[in-house]
């Protein structure tokens, strides 16, 4: 690239490090970074607790638990951030205190009464390369109330895979969780009866998540590598927050329970009980919320656009209205379709549906099939319910009115307002707002409908088997879906005029991203579990256990070990079913411990002090590989896949979709089965994957294939030293 076209900006930015310099080379003597973090974790802990005796039927506790945590981060925290330029620190300080009462109101009727509290506080403080430098002219499209110094975000998003993120820092989090309850313990004949009751509320102020300093995207779409289209300048997406407010969210709970431990006769015992939980879905007290309905879509009101592609909304155009944010005084905003609770009639306070028929049954019995007590038949079923946490309501506080994200495509780094094929200015104060919002139907509670029965049985008094199945049904499992989609047909056209006019094609015009919180997706494991303890002689203690299992989920995010992920293809809720990122096929474990006879009872005491009296003691652990998900993102090798092995070739496809469907993901077209060579330079061979074509879902299946199992072995050797026979000190 001659350096008469490289853009000053990225010179700018370069010069000022967002990008650690090189300062190693690799074996083949390309210049690399390597380098480490000094992240230390500071914790101080404090607690007070009093115990208090009034009389024998009466008493009292309780305790204060305050906990310190102040963390570094040595790339920004819950970001795509890779590189150790951007960091941040972590301060947490969480507490804790309780106040339980026991009352004895006969010797076989006791009520016990609590209150409970815990709280937390976060500040997230961004370190690092951070201030714009002075030869960066780059100007942000809102230019108001929170005017923002820091360097814009940089996604190298296709083939280096490189982020410099410095995320929503800093960042501001208070939270605080208050419970009274109640609970009776009745013992009448055969029967333990429990019941009680209990309510609670949750209280958050929490800023919200987003990039008013601005974040630029580099897709390889220029030049066919994304630094090379950083150091052009030439941006294919590029994204900004106008205003990074806060809100208030609250949510109440109350719950209501019977349990009854019903011992039939000597050989059966019951295990039966009801629980209600009555949890409304989270709010904002100051109804500061806004969410797109269907419903509340005028198609009659469809947006003028200021331009042919669709990123830009004329000022006389329908379905205009102002920001009842103060912050964002005079600014206009489309709000067809957008509802806000207190003010839009049928919007509910917590944006959604409630749901209050919850009643989960506790069923469990154990039955001993002889009457010799050596063979005991268990089983159970149980049924709970759950509600979304509250990211759900969060990560939808930045949404029009209140607030509001512009996404523009192929801009300049210069100007992020012009548009780089016309070279038209694309600043509009009246932008086409992209939607994290939640259906309102499609907003079931979570429930999870699990169950169990096995046999146990005693060989001996030392040695007992144990197998039984163990399952779980969950249902309304929750997930984001991208719903303001063209028909499918058309993908195909935006991948041909380069994703140019997407927003005239999509069902809501007026809008770009509608992505939606939905309770749709299921998940199941099963399980064959055994395990046997043994004392086998009385120095020698043995424990073997095996799982065959299988678990099914569609959680993308974070290998399944995330929340709220977005479904990769959004034409089709199930693309992603498949093993769960936690499925292990099979698990075995053996432990021992061994007391050594040989001298431990010998005469000469310095024989048993010295050389006798050792344990040996050793743990065994196998596992099957983890399921492994092959994406395709522009240019992406399957290498990425498996770390550190590498499959043979690369996927440089046209078929990137999640450059064109907002929130997508794909995955590559697999033809025949995959080999397994099992090498460390080629744990499977990727020869049988393709690039999917413009417009076109791979279809290889999610988390296909499997990483390396796992052996794990531990073996000890320790010894007491005997001081006083007399103490009995070690």
């Amino acid at each position: 690239i001659p350096s008469c076209m490289i853009d000053p900006n990225s010179t700018a930015l370069l010069q000022k490090g967002i990008f650690p310099a090189a300062n190693s080379v690799n074996s083949n003597g390309q210049p690399i970074f390597l380098g480490g973090n000094n992240v230390p974790t500071h914790v101080r802990e404090e607690i007070v607790r009093i115990d208090h005796n009034f009389n024998s039927k009466f008493s009292i506790y309780g305790h204060y638990l305050a906990e310190q945590i102040a963390q570094n981060f040595g790339t920004s925290m819950w970001s795509g951030d890779n590189v150790p330029t951007a960091s941040n620190t972590f301060g947490n300080p969480s507490y804790s205190a309780v106040i339980h009462t026991t009352y004895v109101i006969s010797p076989t009727l006791l009520n016990e009464v609590a209150f409970n509290y815990n709280g937390n506080r976060i500040a997230i403080l961004p370190t690092g390369v951070l201030g714009r430098p002075s030869g960066f002219t780059s100007n942000r499209i809102f230019t108001g109330p929170n005017n923002d110094n820091r360097i814009p975000e940089i996604h190298l998003a296709g083939y280096n895979n490189t982020d410099y993120t410095n995320s929503s820092w800093p960042w501001k989090n208070k939270a605080d969780d208050y419970q009274i309850r109640d609970d009776i313990s009745w013992t009448k004949g055969a029967h333990q009866i429990k019941m009680g009751g209990s309510w609670a509320i949750y209280k958050k102020v929490q800023d919200l998540f987003g990039n008013t300093q601005g974040s630029f995207t580099f897709n390889n779409n220029f030049t066919g590598n994304d630094f090379a289209d950083f150091l052009l300048g030439t941006a294919s997406g590029y994204n900004e927050l106008a205003v990074q407010d806060h809100g208030f969210w609250n949510n109440v709970s109350w719950a209501a329970y019977v349990q009854d431990n019903w011992r039939v006769n000597h050989r059966l015992t019951l295990n039966l009980g009801l629980r209600w939980d009555g949890v409304p879905h989270t709010y904002e007290a100051n109804n500061r919320m806004g969410n797109f309905y269907p419903n509340l879509y005028n198609p009659a009101d469809a947006p003028i656009f200021a331009n042919s592609s669709g990123t830009a909304i004329a000022p006389n155009s329908p379905g205009l209205g102002t920001s009842p944010n103060p912050i964002l005084a005079g600014y206009q905003f489309y709000l067809n379709g957008i509802g806000i609770p207190g003010t839009t009639p049928g919007v509910p306070k917590g944006l959604v549906q409630n749901h209050w028929a919850t009643f989960g049954p506790r069923i469990g019995f154990a039955y001993d099939l002889t009457g010799s007590g050596k063979t005991v038949l268990r089983g159970g079923f149980g049924t709970m319910y759950e509600r979304i946490q509250g990211n759900d309501m969060y990560n939808a506080g930045p949404n029009v009115p209140f607030s509001t994200n512009i996404n523009f495509s192929n801009v300049e780094l210069e100007n992020p307002g012009t548009q780089l094929s016309t070279l038209q200015p694309l600043v509009a104060p009246i932008t086409v707002a992209s939607i994290t919002g939640l259906d309102k139907v499609q907003n079931k509670l979570p429930v999870s409908y699990q169950y169990s029965i096995g046999l146990q049985h005693a060989f001996s008094a030392r040695t007992v088997l144990e197998v039984q199945y163990v399952g779980n049904q969950n249902r309304h499992q929750n997930a984001y879906l991208e719903t303001n989609l063209p028909s499918s047909n058309q993908i195909a056209t935006l991948f041909t005029n380069n994703n140019a006019d997407y927003n005239t094609r999509v069902p809501y015009l007026g809008f770009n991203s509608i992505k939606m919180s939905e309770d749709v997706q299921n998940s199941h494991y099963n399980g064959l579990q055994a395990q046997i303890k043994s004392q086998l002689r009385r120095d020698l203690q043995l424990q073997a256990a095996y799982t065959l299992s299988r678990a099914i989920d569609p959680a993308t995010s974070s290998n399944g070990v995330s929340d709220l992920n977005n479904v990769s293809d959004p034409y089709n809720i199930h693309y992603d079913n498949g093993p769960s990122g936690l499925d292990r096929t099979q698990i075995a474990f053996v432990n021992f411990i061994y007391d050594i006879p040989f001298l431990k009872d010998s005469s000469n005491k310095l024989l048993r002090s010295t050389v006798g009296g050792w344990t040996l003691s050793g743990i065994v652990t196998l596992t099957s590989g983890e399921p492994l998900n092959i994406t395709e993102g522009g240019i992406t090798n399957c290498a990425q896949a498996v770390l550190p092995t590498s499959c043979t070739g690369s996927l440089i496809g046209t078929g990137n979709i999640s450059s064109i469907i907002p929130n997508a993901n794909n995955r590559p077209n697999v033809n025949g089965s995959v080999s397994y060579p099992k090498t460390v330079a080629n744990w499977f061979n990727g020869s049988v994957f393709s690039p999917t074509v413009a417009g076109m879902w791979g279809n290889e299946p999610f988390n296909n294939l499997r990483g390396p199992g796992r052996q794990n072995w531990n073996l000890a050797m320790f010894k007491s030293f005997l001081l006083s026979e007399s103490r009995g000190s070690k």
